[in-house]
C-alpha cells in the first residue's frame, strides 16, 4: 500500500511540475504563457452544517504574472441533499481585461448566475467528486451564452505530524452554447495540496494547466495559484 501511495504522490507533484517546465518554454510566445491566480473564501455552515454560504473573490494576473486582468466575487449556497449528492447555486461578477476592439484595455464586466450539482463518492482515504455547473453569462457589450462545466476530482488526506494535508488532482472541462452552437472550448488540469493552518483557516497551492480554443487554435497557459479559506 505503501509503495502504490508513494507513486500517487510522485504523479500528483513531480508530474505537474515536469509539465510546467516544458510548457512555460514551448509556449513562451503566448501572453498567457504564465499567471498567478490568488483567491480568498469565507464559508459560513448552518442547519446542522447541511447548507454552506460562501464568499469568494479571486485576482488573476497574465503576461508573465506582470499585467492584472482578471477579478470576480462569487456568493454561492451549497445543500447537503444526501450521501451522494450536494446541491446549489449563487451568483458570480467578473470583471475582465478586454484586448479587442474598441474595448481594448478596458475592464469588460459579466454578470454570471449559475447552478451546482455535485456527485460524491469515497473510496476508503480516497475521495472523489464530480461537480456540474450550470451557468448563464450576460454581457453588455456581446450577446449571452450558456456554459457547462464538470470538475473531476480526487484527493487523498494524510497527517504528517499534527499537520493534515490534502493532495489532490483535478481536471474540468467547458462546453459553451452560443449563437446555436455547442463547443467544447476549454481544459483545465490542476494538482495541489491542501494544508489546515488552523482549526478554521485552510490554504492551498496549486498548479494549473489551462488549454483554451481560440479562433487559431487551442493555445495553453501555465498557472500558479494559491488559495486561503476561512470556515465558520
Amino acid at each position: 500500500m505503501r509503495k502504490y501511495l508513494f507513486r500517487i504522490l510522485i504523479f500528483v507533484f513531480v508530474g505537474p511540475l515536469l509539465l510546467f517546465t516544458f510548457k512555460s518554454y514551448a509556449y513562451d510566445d503566448d501572453d498567457g504563457a504564465f499567471q498567478v491566480w490568488l483567491t480568498t473564501s469565507q464559508d459560513v455552515k448552518a442547519f446542522q452544517e447541511r447548507l454552506k454560504i460562501s464568499l469568494e473573490e479571486e485576482f488573476r494576473w497574465g503576461d508573465e504574472g506582470n499585467k492584472f486582468y482578471y477579478y470576480h466575487l462569487d456568493f454561492g449556497l451549497a445543500y447537503v441533499l444526501n450521501k451522494y449528492w450536494d446541491i446549489g447555486g449563487g451568483y458570480r461578477e467578473v470583471y475582465e481585461l478586454s484586448n479587442k476592439g474598441k474595448y481594448n484595455g478596458k475592464f469588460q464586466e459579466e454578470n454570471q448566475p449559475y447552478m451546482l450539482a455535485t456527485l460524491k463518492l469515497k473510496q476508503g482515504k480516497f475521495s472523489f467528486t464530480s461537480r456540474n455547473r450550470f451557468e448563464y453569462r450576460h454581457f453588455d457589450y456581446k450577446p449571452d451564452s450558456w456554459r457547462y462545466r464538470n470538475k473531476f476530482t480526487l484527493k487523498y488526506p494524510l497527517q504528517l505530524g499534527k499537520i493534515n494535508i490534502e493532495p489532490y488532482i483535478a481536471d474540468e472541462i467547458y462546453f459553451s452554447c452560443f449563437s446555436g452552437t455547442n463547443q467544447f472550448n476549454q481544459n483545465r488540469f490542476s494538482s495541489g495540496i491542501g494544508v489546515d493552518i488552523t482549526k478554521n483557516i485552510k490554504g492551498e497551492v496549486y498548479y494549473m494547466l489551462v488549454t483554451v480554443k481560440r479562433s487559431t487554435g487551442w493555445y495553453d497557459s501555465n498557472v500558479l495559484g494559491t488559495k486561503i479559506k476561512i470556515v465558520f
